[in-house]
């Protein structure tokens, strides 16, 4: 009888795994197909409204004055041999000096930690990379070299072939995500951890199945999920969505923040509007939730964590949360005011906090090798 009913339960358990997982799929197919339909009402009005300038993009030729800016460091490339593939980075300090590493998010590039490369520099040997698929780095066809294993390796490689074996690691969004993954694998590589509006990774697919508002504000993950048909709605309009993205009110800089200029908004076009480019960025999205959730969520690094109040994608209440999967000290500061685009909204609110989170605990000498 024992027997009997230990089956009968672990039958029970497997078809709950079961009906969970089919549940998930479910939502996030479903999720897609509203998303699907969204974008497609909005395309047929821009056909209506603007039927002969719709269609019409542009590649940018040739990169504005602000991208061979002097000041922000020096163009380098690094191919990594496991991978076979190709990075552009920009860098900036003495080599010798302590290694800052920042990675970015989408849809941007290197361009976007251009405050925090002459901030910096001073004090560590600064490196801002293209990931994978952005910039001038190789962009994979397929969508699984975009899986969190690849983009986690792509960093280790990096630091290693830079000289160093260990970093202070700062990322923002996308980049914020591989920063946590990086620092939850190898963990004595990481001295610090700076992150910019970028929640755990268990914290944003726990929080997003529980809260329809913030699976709402997460509506481009879905949609980002169909191929080819995202590319073409960024596109419309020579790009109007990108430039949205940074501008509007409901999703751009705010105003008291640090507005893009019009040539550091050409420098965002110039990169995405290369060919096979905008697929690169999304080719991240379409590989998210297969990948979640994770087998080891602690980090042990200590955590500096930024975050704009007005971020239009990610729910503040998350932020606190990632407290839960810190095994060391963990510093949370809320910018008043600020957007998702933290690091250029604010740069030096943004500089002063990281200045202050780096002087804490051992001092700067920590990051030496």
């Amino acid at each position: 009888m024992a027997r009997v009913l230990h089956n009968l339960l672990l039958f029970l358990i497997r078809l709950a795994l079961k009906i969970r997982v089919l549940g998930y799929w479910s939502l996030i197919y479903g999720y897609c197909a509203l998303c699907t339909t969204v974008a497609l009402l909005k395309l047929w009005w821009n056909i209506i409204l603007r039927p002969t300038t719709t269609f019409q993009w542009g590649v940018r030729e040739t990169p504005p004055a602000c991208l061979n800016d002097t000041s922000l460091g020096t163009h380098c490339y690094v191919r990594i041999k496991e991978s076979g593939l190709r990075f552009h980075y920009v860098a900036a300090g003495e080599r010798g000096k302590p290694l800052m590493l920042f990675l970015h998010g989408f849809p941007e590039f290197w361009f976007s930690w251009r405050y925090q490369l002459r901030e910096f520099k001073s004090e560590f040997r600064v490196v801002a990379i293209d990931m994978r698929g952005y910039g001038e780095s190789d962009l994979p066809l397929s969508t699984e070299s975009y899986n969190f294993d690849n983009l986690v390796t792509d960093v280790k490689d990096i630091v290693e072939y830079l000289g160093y074996n260990r970093c202070c690691l700062v990322g923002h969004d996308w980049g914020g995500t591989i920063a946590w993954l990086f620092a939850i694998h190898y963990p004595e590589m990481v001295t610090k951890l700076i992150v910019l509006n970028s929640p755990h990774p268990s914290v944003f697919s726990d929080y997003a199945l529980r809260h329809p508002s913030q699976l709402l504000k997460s509506s481009h993950f879905f949609f980002f999920q169909l191929p080819r048909f995202p590319e073409l709605m960024l596109s419309i309009n020579d790009f109007k969505a990108l430039k949205a993205l940074f501008t509007s009110r409901s999703t751009g800089i705010g105003r008291k923040g640090r507005w893009l200029t019009a040539e550091d908004l050409e420098a965002y076009l110039y990169a995405l509007s290369q060919p096979g480019a905008l697929t690169g960025a999304l080719n991240y999205y379409r590989n998210v939730f297969s990948s979640l959730p994770l087998s080891q969520n602690h980090v042990r690094s200590p955590v500096l964590l930024l975050w704009g109040e007005r971020d239009a994608f990610l729910e503040q209440e998350m932020a606190e949360a990632c407290r839960l999967y810190i095994r060391n000290h963990f510093r949370l500061n809320i910018i008043s005011g600020a957007s998702h685009w933290l690091q250029q909204d604010q740069p030096d609110i943004v500089n002063t906090l990281i200045w202050t989170f780096l002087k804490e605990g051992e001092g700067r000498k920590s990051y030496r090798n």
